[in-house]
């Protein structure tokens, strides 16, 4: 973790909310906010852009457990969540919309430090995930297309395969530009003209 991570803490009780910003003052070094309101909480902790969104509910619906996990960006940031009670369904809920750590029992001082660790850790792993996945799949579709399209040169030209490839990558250099990027204007003109 860096040094100081900056946090933005969702708790409608005063009491709660300071008993939670001291657990984290004598927990590390984070920067805290405390919202109180759950109005337009969506939008303010955007404009905040906080690492770590905490969000302490005693006893939370359905609906109100899934709205604020939207509305906190978990796949832009750690979102931790602190509940009394909960049931299989909401926790499962939860861990959908993308909460990286959904505690039952209520926040406890002395646990929140290596809770927001493991919440942290837990939603850097996700992201490179996301990431790598993301990176695959591009891939993947840039790959379909640059095949579509040595087809296409293939049929026109009479090429082989590997010759057919080889005139889409010296017509990527000539233009300085990426093969899957000449390919899809290939794949794209033919389509049009088709």
């Amino acid at each position: 973790m860096k040094n100081e991570l900056s946090v933005v803490v969702v708790e409608t009780d005063p009491n709660r909310a300071a008993l939670i910003v001291e657990s984290l003052t004598v927990a590390g070094d984070f920067a805290v906010r405390v919202l109180t309101g759950v109005n337009d909480l969506a939008e303010r902790i955007r404009a905040l852009k906080p690492d770590v969104v905490l969000i302490d509910i005693a006893n939370p619906s359905r609906d109100t457990l899934e709205e604020m996990a939207l509305a906190t960006g978990p796949k832009e940031r750690t979102v931790a969540m602190f509940v009394d009670r909960s049931d299989e369904g909401m926790t499962r809920a939860a861990i959908e919309a993308g909460v990286s750590a959904y505690v039952v029992d209520g926040m406890q001082p002395e646990r929140l430090k290596p809770i927001l660790d493991a919440a942290v850790a837990r939603f850097n792993m996700f992201q490179r995930m996301r990431v790598e996945l993301e990176t695959t799949k591009r891939a993947l579709e840039e790959r379909k297309v640059i095949d579509r399209a040595k087809g296409l040169v293939m049929k026109a030209r009479g090429l082989g395969e590997d010759e057919a490839y080889a005139l889409l990558r010296k017509t990527a250099m000539d233009q300085n530009r990426r093969v899957a990027d000449v390919a899809q204007a290939l794949v794209t003109a033919a389509g049009l003209l088709s």
